[in-house]
């Protein structure tokens, strides 16, 4: 029982995280430009809302696989780190799937 919800903790961090990378990709690759050469301000205010949304529920996810898992601190860190940067939810992503794959 406790395996599994070791498992479903790195597995929901895992869809989040993937969620909110994208979620700023699209931020800046698609909402900026919106904003900034089309004029429509709206696309960085609904996309960043939404962005917004998707990282507290990565800080939270992050918080609660950590405990389960009992990360040193420096492992969540690293992943934090890694989320704010664009495309950095890859390689966070990649060290989850090896967590889900350990023992």
């Amino acid at each position: 029982m406790a395996d599994t919800v070791i498992h479903r903790s790195v597995a929901n961090l895992r869809l989040i995280g993937i969620a909110e990378g994208i979620s700023f990709l699209l931020l800046l690759g698609v909402g900026m430009p919106l904003k900034y050469y089309a004029g429509i301000p709206m696309a960085v205010r609904v996309m960043g809302s939404l962005h917004g949304l998707l990282f507290v529920l990565f800080l939270i996810a992050l918080s609660y696989a950590g405990s389960k898992r009992d990360w040193a601190p420096q492992t969540s860190l690293s992943f934090l780190v890694a989320s704010v940067l664009p495309f950095g939810f890859l390689m966070v992503d990649g060290r989850l799937k090896r967590e889900m794959i350990a023992p």
